[in-house]
């Protein structure tokens, strides 16, 4: 049973990517994301990658793909917080991406 998890299910969490498109109405959206002014406010810390390919896992890690075609979500980001179904806070370093908060996890599978 172990070998399975590990030969099977282990590898496809790696293959989720976390590429987004910011479209401009909220109809439009997958998801509608505020950004919060503090980290302690946030469900998710994002890091905003420059390439692709660094966007793997369900990890914070967030590649903005130019074209709506290429992404996997297309987020719309709102004025109000009570607007939001996910708060997110933009951090500098890749690796202070994190969930802060794990049940809004699914939100992004």
């Amino acid at each position: 049973m172990k070998l399975f998890l590990l030969v099977f299910l282990l590898p496809t969490t790696f293959l989720f990517s976390q590429t987004f498109y910011s479209v401009d109405y909220s109809y439009q959206a997958d998801l509608k994301v505020y950004v919060v002014d503090y980290e302690y406010q946030a469900d998710l810390l994002v890091y905003k990658a420059k390439n692709k390919y660094e966007a793997k896992g369900n990890s914070g890690l967030w590649y903005f793909s130019d074209y709506a075609y290429q992404a996997d979500f297309k987020i719309f980001f709102v004025d109000k917080k009570y607007q939001a179904e996910l708060n997110v806070y933009f951090v500098k370093n890749k690796y202070q991406a994190k969930w802060k908060s794990n049940n809004k996890k699914q939100l992004l599978f």
